[in-house]
């Protein structure tokens, strides 16, 4: 029986309290550091934004950034917060100077929430303002105000400075990883030209943009030079490369919009519709669009994002008395690009080539898809390759962004983990046999292989990853050197022809116990040998140990109960420094000789340090 519906019943929470307990509302998921999205970034983004959006005003050209431990320090040359408004700014809602566009007018944070939200989910929060030779400090604890000093002359240069460690309360235990506020800080200075960020004592800074950025980013060197466009509030930056996938970096306001928005959207459709033009061919989009890689970044006042993170634009005007996002960029991308085609006919002329070369190897297969995909509906009804999850049987959304797919070797292995799933987000796919060297084959194969052909109905990505069907595609393998090869062939499968799964973060390795302790009372699974022999210490007395050899040997219950723990996940990740076609070719090309000698020397060292 329900309890009673009553005036008591109705509750008005602080404005910390309501962060503190609705902490997703304000800045996404928590995490533990380990994804770029994770919470712990997200205040670091909150608190940077606002110095942004002073440089971008014409004031500061230097931000410092230190990391300490579990502390982030920021430090801008701007203004200055106004020194009798510093306590309302940092702590009463809907307070702030960007409400009034003549101060802040296209600036990112609208909404007066940002560093309120940094302030609340901190155990401790240290602002300073420095304004005009003068100086105020205050001091917060868990958004509760701690210490005010008194307004005091000081020598330190305009601007502000914030102090901040994350509440592990609020976020538990968590490890700032560099290489995440690198990428972060990079994108900063990408986006504000003259802009200098100082990370730990590293300078980022940019001189070129969106060139400089997308030179940055790819993987892979381009066919043609980068076509590097701006004027006014937008600028782009655009080129084909080898391989496949297309490569996509939108921002907003100096924002990063990884759902890109309806800036995008209309960025794709105004390249296609534009290149088509030119050329006079009526060519597919998705001709013009596999192996693309692009940039564009716009300005607008008054954006309205999707949810408190930003990462998606649903603003359809440049601002409130100005053209629409859609006529804005589609006037841009027409008259630049076109007219940067008639001026470069040797860029030109290799963009014609790539379009045609991906024109020709679409209808090269175009006779074997309509089987592949009538073969991979039928087999994928009626088979038990894949059990689906129920999220994709309803129209819950927010269920079918916490979808998981695991790739499995075997029939055990995928039998175990299919009794047990979470039969509502986790589904299983089952791989029979070791799969296909892909490296230095053409998309061809992925309709021509039946696993293959399977595997990418399943995860529903032919047409490109807007219709991948699960958040996360986890790779369940034994981790012996069978499982680990069969890891490899299938990360080549996805790197040879959706690296975009990758690059989008949604490929990841599932970590699974080497060993179980345990006595009468209590159960460790656990992941090394080091860790075996803590648990067997703690448990002290007679301690069971068993070793895996596999996930088949792992009983439905078992797996039950050390995925109740929480599901260890390493992402599949690439960096800068990663050189795609090399990497590939040396560890899956034929160049056996040459990986058989690196095998034998690596081995050798391996000897030497356990000896």
């Amino acid at each position: 029986m329900n309890g009673n519906y009553t005036e008591d019943s109705i509750k008005t929470l602080e404005w910390r309290e309501h962060i503190r307990k609705r902490p997703g509302m304000y800045i996404g998921k928590l995490g533990d550091g380990s994804s770029y999205d994770d919470g712990i970034y997200i205040l670091i983004k909150e608190v940077i934004d606002n110095s942004i959006d002073e440089f971008a005003m014409g004031n500061g050209k230097k931000i410092e950034v230190e990391q300490t431990e579990h502390s982030i320090r920021i430090r801008d040359y701007g203004r200055g917060i106004p020194l009798g408004k510093l306590v309302d700014v940092t702590s009463k809602m809907n307070t702030g100077a960007k409400y009034d566009s003549k101060v802040f007018k296209k600036s990112v944070g609208l909404n007066g929430v940002g560093i309120k939200a940094v302030n609340a989910l901190s155990s401790q929060f240290r602002i300073f303002a420095y304004r005009e030779g003068e100086k105020k400090e205050v001091l917060f604890e868990k958004g509760y105000l701690r210490d005010e000093q008194d307004i005091a002359p000081t020598k330190e240069r305009n601007g502000t400075e914030v102090i901040f460690t994350p509440d592990e309360e609020v976020f538990g235990e968590y490890e700032f990883n560099l290489e995440h506020i690198h990428e972060m800080l990079r994108n900063y200075v990408f986006l504000n030209s003259g802009l200098t960020i100082e990370f730990n004592g590293e300078k980022f800074i940019s001189r070129n943009g969106l060139l400089d950025l997308l030179n940055d980013k790819m993987r892979s060197e381009g066919l043609y030079p980068i076509i590097h466009l701006k004027n006014g509030d937008i600028e782009i930056a655009l080129t084909h490369s080898q391989g496949y996938g297309e490569e996509y970096y939108s921002f907003v306001n100096g924002q990063y919009t990884p759902q890109g928005g309806t800036h995008l959207t209309t960025f794709k459709e105004s390249i296609v519709k534009t290149i088509k033009d030119f050329f006079g061919k009526s060519f597919e989009a998705s001709d013009v669009r596999n192996s693309i890689s692009t940039a564009i970044s716009i300005r607008i006042e008054e954006p309205v994002f999707e949810s408190q993170t930003k990462t998606k634009l649903g603003s359809k005007d440049m601002g409130p008395k100005g053209p629409t996002i859609r006529t804005y960029i589609n006037d841009f991308i027409k008259s630049h690009l076109d007219d940067y085609l008639h001026k470069n006919p040797e860029t030109a002329d290799l963009m014609l080539k790539k379009i045609q070369s991906n024109e020709k190897e679409r209808k090269a297969i175009s006779g074997i898809k309509k089987i592949a995909r009538d073969r991979a509906k039928k087999v994928s009804l009626h088979n038990k390759k894949l059990r689906d999850c129920r999220a994709h049987l309803n129209t819950n959304h927010e269920r079918r962004l916490e979808s998981s797919i695991f790739i499995t070797e075997g029939d055990s292995a995928s039998g175990s983990i299919t009794k047990a799933r979470d039969v509502n987000t986790q589904a299983v796919f089952s791989l029979r046999g070791k799969p296909l060297n892909t490296y230095g084959l053409t998309k061809k194969v992925v309709y021509e292989n039946e696993e293959f052909n399977l595997l990418q109905a399943a995860l529903n990505i032919e047409e490109g990853m807007e219709q991948l069907r699960y958040r996360n595609v986890i790779i369940a393998t034994d981790a012996d050197v069978d499982g680990m090869h069969i890891r490899l062939l299938i990360i080549t499968f996805f790197l040879q022809f959706f690296p975009d799964l990758i690059k989008n973060g949604h490929l990841f390795i599932l970590e699974t116990p080497l060993f179980r302790v345990r006595n009468k009372k209590h159960t460790h699974y656990c992941y090394s040998e080091e860790e075996r022999d803590k648990a067997a210490q703690k448990l002290k007395g007679k301690a069971e140990v068993t070793r895996f050899k596999g996930l088949g040997e792992i009983s439905p219950n078992e797996f039950k109960f050390f995925i109740s723990e929480g599901l260890r996940l390493n992402q599949v990740k690439l960096t800068k420094q990663d050189e795609l076609k090399q990497m590939l070719g040396f560890y899956m090309g034929k160049n056996t000789p040459e990986r058989q000698d690196f095998i034998i020397e690596n081995l050798r060292n391996y000897e030497e340090i356990i000896d």
